[in-house]
């Protein structure tokens, strides 16, 4: 990232003081100061010179922590109990934050443990993706919360208890015509405050009905795959025409179960998915 040390000489940072690169690059400082037996000051390295900066450091050292004690470890296989509204999960797997055609919702969702499931249900979605990458390598997808490494209530969720639901935010496509995500920020509750009015559009961008119901089938060919069942989808029924001028809604229709009413959360600016695996 453009930061060297090298023995114990003064360390030159070449980076802008700012998120990881910072990060990074304070670290090999205090590392070479402490080696060579200098005493660590608040001049060893260079400050950022605004609070933004500082917020952003705390960010990336926060998800570097949490990146380093997830990565590069064998992980066993998860066990689930009880249901989706009434269960736990006994060593969950913490989803990517980001892939080459997907990311998560938010760094916030990520860091607060949000994002974890089933390792079954791990392995559809990463099939998933990559199959998608392979057929649709200019669309982007984003999935949203899933649930906690070890289940259980997960407020405001009603479900989401033991790794084998997952919400994803839907494919939305610009005015021209580009794959994008929905935007998500605090400010609108990491995008579950958003709403996609009766056409399917926020703005002037447009639900990507071919995208969604591509993520759907690919994830019902990775769950077969796997070995296991997708148990229902929940998506706004009064949205759910926009799915069917799709090349895929005949295998939807006849392979998925769709939500016939409307749930006590609208789902429109996302889907709720469900896996069926043998649970405790």
């Amino acid at each position: 990232m453009g930061t060297r040390a090298v023995g114990p000489s003064p360390i030159s940072l070449s980076v802008r003081p700012n998120g990881l690169g910072y990060l990074v690059a304070s670290t090999a400082a205090l590392r070479a100061r402490r080696s060579a037996g200098r005493p660590l000051n608040a001049q060893s390295v260079r400050r950022p010179r605004d609070s933004g900066a500082l917020i952003r450091i705390f960010a990336a050292t926060l998800l570097l922590v949490h990146l380093s004690a997830t990565a590069s470890r064998a992980e066993p296989e998860s066990t689930c109990f009880g249901t989706t509204s009434e269960g736990r999960l006994e060593t969950g797997w913490r989803l990517p934050t980001s892939g080459p055609n997907y990311t998560a919702y938010s760094t916030i969702g990520v860091l607060a443990g949000r994002t974890s499931v089933h390792s079954r249900v791990h392995r559809v979605l990463l099939s998933a993706y990559a199959a998608l990458a392979e057929s649709s390598p200019r669309t982007v997808f984003m999935y949203a919360e899933t649930g906690k490494r070890k289940g259980g209530p997960f407020p405001p969720h009603k479900t989401h208890q033991n790794g084998l639901s997952v919400d994803h935010m839907v494919p939305m496509r610009d005015a021209g015509g580009r794959s994008v995500h929905l935007p998500t920020s605090p400010f609108n509750r990491l995008g579950y405050d958003i709403d996609l009015d009766s056409r399917g559009r926020h703005g002037d961008l447009a639900l990507d009905s071919l995208a969604m119901t591509e993520l759907l089938y690919e994830l019902h060919r990775a769950s077969l795959a796997e070995g296991v069942e997708i148990w229902r989808v929940i998506f706004d029924p009064q949205l759910q025409p926009l799915l069917h001028d799709s090349p895929r809604w005949p295998y939807l229709e006849k392979h998925l179960e769709f939500s016939r009413r409307l749930s006590w959360v609208r789902h429109d600016e996302h889907f709720h998915v469900d896996f069926r695996v043998p649970c405790s």
